[in-house]
């Protein structure tokens, strides 16, 4: 049984207290390891850590070397690549096929993407004329954020780590990571790495535990931490706002969506139904930027439904080391329950379930998992429950329309605003309808294709701030203005 520790200044410590959990495999529910909760005393001790290296070797690094060291994190993730493979999939239960093409090749580049695009930023400076006609040189400076408490979700756990973690080191910055209480293995493994890389003690911390009243309460309103970033629930979300409010701490979040599809008659019909297949059911629909809302042109509404639903019953269930399964289980019993309830209501709402809506039937060795069926419905009003409410679930409802007005309308009537889909042959409607949708990033023929030196966030309940790019570089460092009368 493996024992999954705190890392804390360079060390993988217990913690004081004794008190453990277990770490359940989702896909048959059984038990594959233990995990040390950090209490108080190592959420202190690891941002004591952290504010020591920031002040010592990290904060005096020269940044050439530190931006080779960032590059060594990465080769060591990609030298150690099927161990964290089986990591991701064990604690998730995402097949192999998945978190192999885009999980850890992604949490690897992070590294390396990041370090590169701080060498490249340049200061802006600007002479100014003063009245005794000498001047004075304004120039700006870029300095660390500080300690960063990183809180990173179950559903991508690596990738979206390191999407913060990256930046944060690259910029300076030391870190304390809370991953999420269901997957702990991939970040625990990466201190292996930062050891074996050179990163000096203390720059990279790991505590494990909950949310209220646990390490993530600690971490949070801990005194010492400069800045949060977080993925993860708009209601965790605002906890966690309301926790810093009081220390004024810059915050960073990516929060939750429901995300619409703008399907137009003048589609590529097999380009639009492969990726809403991708966008629906991916990860088992456990992914912040997945489409749950899906409206369709009229004239197309009844093939689109149908095409729709062959694509989804082709998806085959199964263990993440079965090289023929492309969809997993949900990340626990307790969200299998929630997604369940959802399928219930929408039922119980009138929905005309086009496909699914229950459970699957598994093999033995499978049955006890947390896995669910990819489901479509038709037939419901925008005021339905399912098509109000996040999921994060394989589902969405299909909707059609008439008009590019109603689309828009439709596609806006949510107090969320994370990410789009677009399906048009037409540039002009492309670009006029993408405008017009209310979210942080608008895909047009595509889905999940991101270039990292683009900004990425979302609007309204989905989130507050940008990363990527420079972007990430605006929130992991204080930018300071030096006058220079001459």
């Amino acid at each position: 049984m493996l024992e999954i520790k705190n890392f804390i200044n360079g060390n993988f410590v217990k913690c004081v207290s004794g008190k453990t959990f277990d770490n359940i495999n989702p896909a048959n529910n059984e038990k594959i390891g233990v995990v040390y909760e950090a209490g108080k005393e190592e959420v202190d001790l690891a941002v004591k850590s952290a504010k020591a290296a920031l002040k010592g070797p990290w904060g005096k690094l020269p940044l050439a070397e530190r931006m080779s060291i960032l590059h060594k994190v990465a080769d060591g993730i990609n030298a150690r690549f099927d161990e964290f493979l089986e990591a991701e999939c064990l604690d998730t239960g995402k097949p192999k096929s998945l978190a192999s093409h885009i999980d850890i090749p992604r949490g690897a580049s992070n590294f390396k993407v990041f370090a590169d695009a701080y060498k490249s930023v340049a200061n802006e400076s600007f002479l100014l004329d003063t009245p005794d006609g000498a001047g004075a040189l304004n120039y700006s400076v870029r300095t660390p954020k500080g300690v960063v408490a990183v809180i990173s979700p179950w559903n991508l756990p690596l990738l979206l780590m390191t999407w913060k973690v990256g930046p944060a080191l690259a910029c300076g910055n030391t870190v304390v990571v809370k991953p999420s209480e269901e997957t702990p293995r991939t970040t625990t493994l990466l201190g292996e790495v930062m050891n074996d890389a050179g990163v000096p003690p203390g720059v990279f911390n790991v505590v494990h535990g909950f949310g209220p009243d646990s390490t993530g309460e600690f971490l949070t309103t801990h005194p010492d931490v400069d800045g949060i970033t977080f993925t993860g629930e708009t209601k965790t979300g605002a906890a966690i706002v309301k926790a810093c409010a009081d220390e004024i701490r810059h915050v960073s979040f990516e929060l939750g969506g429901k995300n619409p599809a703008v399907v137009f008659a003048d589609c590529d019909m097999d380009k639009a139904i492969e990726g809403t297949t991708r966008s629906v059911f991916a990860n088992c629909g456990q992914v912040c930027l997945a489409t749950e809302r899906v409206y369709v042109e009229r004239p197309i509404f009844d093939e689109f439904v149908a095409r729709l639903k062959s694509s989804a019953e082709k998806l085959k269930l199964g263990s993440w080391d079965d090289e023929s399964s492309n969809m997993g289980p949900l990340i626990s019993q307790e969200h299998k329950e929630k997604v369940l309830s959802y399928y219930k209501k929408a039922k119980d709402e009138g929905a005309t379930v086009v496909l699914g809506g229950g459970e699957p039937k598994m093999s033995a060795e499978l049955s006890a998992g947390s896995w669910v069926e990819p489901t479509i419905w038709t037939g419901l009003p925008e005021s339905a429950t399912v098509v109000r409410e996040e999921i994060f679930g394989p589902c969405c409802h299909i909707q059609p329309f008439d008009t590019e007005e109603e689309a828009v309308e439709l596609a806006n009537d949510t107090k969320y605003g994370l990410a789009a889909s677009v399906w048009t042959e037409n540039n002009s409607r492309a670009h006029r309808v993408s405008a017009q949708i209310e979210a942080g990033i608008v895909w047009v023929n595509s889905w999940f294709l991101r270039d990292l030196r683009t900004p990425f966030g979302g609007a309204k309940h989905s989130g507050i701030g940008r990363e990527g790019g420079v972007h990430s570089l605006e929130f992991y460092t204080e930018l300071k203005n030096i006058c220079i009368k001459l």
